[in-house]
């Protein structure tokens, strides 16, 4: 009995070490399938409170955001306040929601002279706003503190940035693009409501400069060897855009005389750095003038231009872009298309400034539409190549990036739930795009298009629909599907073919239903034919047939 009693316990401890390990691994498993990329099938509460309009979200829209801020460079640490202005667009809560990520911790809400109540939720707070039916503008200060999430591999996650220069100075910013600007301040973390303008105050030692969006504003002395300097925007912007940089910089500047006159352009780089940034900055005036050309004036004539050097590999921070590329063309010294084309201009300068139009002036509200701003903009190389050295290297460039795409994922992710799209939506995105401007034909109507997109949706927050619909309309071509193929599914539409008597024989198969996309082919001649799922016969002598290359499809003769 004594030796049967000591077996149960060992059964009894093996079975609850094997239970453990069964939880443990559940665990993991959920919570990698809560941080996966777009294939994830759970999502969690806070995922909701993050990408949706809550009711405590849904009663206020801000206008403007007057951050200031100190950070701690030995402590890791910042604190300061968000100073908030809103409409309040019907009464529908008494609770707003402010999101604020661990690590950080509101210490106290001001309105006027009366504190308010706050709870919080996670990465939540919703504080009791007292006034709610008796305006219709409403005012708060949040004051905040705290160790902010480190940004361990930027700019692909998100954080604090906090780096020393060659010479070992402090050299401090942001990355916080899908992360959400609530990793380092207090405020609206939806893409959907930007705020009219914002003003961003850094309190810095004084042999150090704060650098930030838009224009300085103010340059004053804070006491105890600091300084603050204020920058301001007069313009919408993204909550994740509103970024400090903090370091031993160098400035000079630059006027281009673009479609609404003259842009200030200015340049900010480490005093170390500064002579390689002047060489390599100048590929600014060229991209500048290409894209005014296809996509319409910069959106930011108030806030100007701005490159500030970065301290990781670059993000679309609006007029203050971060740059990080090492002073050296391509992508980090690579052609991502293979072709030599991308090593003829330096991929952070061109991508980054692409996204001052999709993505800054033209921004999703759900970011499961953020095809919008990295399509577009990948497709911005495309054209900045073929501005520089003709259309067929532009053509080259864009069908190089397809050995890039990996068709795992639908480029849309999931709508509510802060969740982008995969990869794809850079080079799929852009190859879509390039099809679409074949089968339009005409590259004055694409460019008009591209122009009449950044004039329609001027500074505004726009749905992936409102794009599609946009193309659809202005081109007189019924898109739908093809959208509808490249955006929801991981289908590459194929064109079969086979020889026969009287010519070929062809039809499109691996695509949605209704499938529309005209197509370029050659025979003994050009033509252009309109495949469907049902085989169709070409009447030709030619014993040949190639499909055009600068469409995405997959041709495939049959025997």
């Amino acid at each position: 009995m004594h030796f049967r009693l000591n077996l149960d316990i060992k059964a009894l401890l093996v079975k609850k070490i094997v239970c453990s390990c069964l939880a443990l691994l559940l665990l993991l498993v959920h919570v990698n399938a809560q941080t996966s990329e777009p294939g994830q099938t759970k999502f969690t509460h806070a995922d909701t409170l993050r990408g949706s309009v809550t009711p405590e979200r849904a009663w206020w829209d801000v206008t403007h955001y007057d951050l200031q801020v100190a950070f701690d460079f030995n402590q890791k640490s910042l604190k300061g306040s968000n100073t908030i202005d809103f409409k309040i667009l019907k009464a529908s809560s008494k609770k707003m929601q402010i999101d604020l990520q661990s690590g950080l911790n509101i210490d106290s809400v001001v309105s006027g002279t009366a504190k308010l109540q706050f709870s919080r939720k996670g990465n939540v707070y919703y504080i009791n706003w007292p006034h709610h039916n008796k305006e219709s503008q409403g005012k708060l200060k949040i004051y905040y503190s705290g160790l902010p999430r480190e940004a361990k591999r930027p700019p692909w996650d998100g954080g604090v940035i906090w780096k020393t220069d060659k010479l070992g100075h402090p050299w401090i910013t942001v990355t916080c693009q899908g992360w959400g600007a609530s990793v380092w301040y207090p405020c609206k973390d939806y893409q959907g409501d930007e705020p009219d303008s914002a003003s961003l105050t850094l309190t810095v030692p004084d042999s150090l400069i704060g650098v930030g969006n838009g224009r300085l504003r103010s340059k004053v002395p804070a006491g105890n060897g600091l300084v603050a300097y204020t920058w301001a925007v007069v313009n919408p912007i993204n909550c994740y855009n509103i970024i400090p940089y903090i370091g031993r910089y160098m400035h000079w500047g630059e006027s281009y005389e673009g479609e609404k006159g003259k842009l200030d352009c200015d340049f900010w780089a480490l005093e170390e750095d500064s002579l390689q940034a002047k060489t390599q900055f100048g590929q600014v005036m060229p991209m500048l003038k290409c894209f005014e050309h296809w996509f319409g004036p910069y959106p930011f004539y108030e806030d100007g231009y701005k490159l500030v050097e970065a301290p990781h590999l670059g993000m679309e921070h609006q007029s203050a872009i971060a740059y990080g590329n090492k002073f050296q063309n391509g992508y980090r010294g690579d052609d991502l298309s293979g072709t030599g084309w991308g090593l003829k201009w330096d991929f952070i300068i061109v991508h980054e400034s692409g996204h001052e139009w999709f993505g800054n002036n033209i921004t999703t509200k759900d970011i499961a539409d953020m095809w919008v701003h990295e399509s577009f903009t990948n497709y911005s190389e495309t054209l900045f190549t073929q501005c520089q050295f003709g259309k067929e290297a532009g053509d080259d460039y864009a069908i190089g990036t397809r050995k890039k795409i990996e068709n795992k994922f639908p480029i849309i992710g999931r709508y509510g739930v802060n969740n982008e799209g995969p990869v794809d939506m850079y080079y799929k995105g852009g190859n879509m795009l390039h099809t679409i401007r074949q089968v339009i034909n005409n590259d004055d109507k694409f460019r008009q298009i591209l122009r009449g997109l950044n004039s329609q949706f001027y500074h505004k927050t726009v749905d992936g629909k409102d794009i599609q619909n946009y193309i659809s309309s202005q081109s007189g071509i019924n898109f739908n599907t093809v959208f509808e193929q490249y955006l929801t599914t991981t289908q590459i539409p194929v064109f079969e073919f086979r020889a026969n008597g009287a010519g070929f024989q062809y039809r499109y198969t691996n695509t949605v239903n209704g499938f529309s996309l005209p197509l370029k082919i050659y025979t003994d001649k050009e033509e252009w034919i309109s495949p469907n799922a049902n085989w169709q016969q070409l009447q030709t002598r030619s014993k040949q047939l190639t499909v055009d290359r600068n469409f995405y499809v997959e041709p495939r003769e049959m025997q």
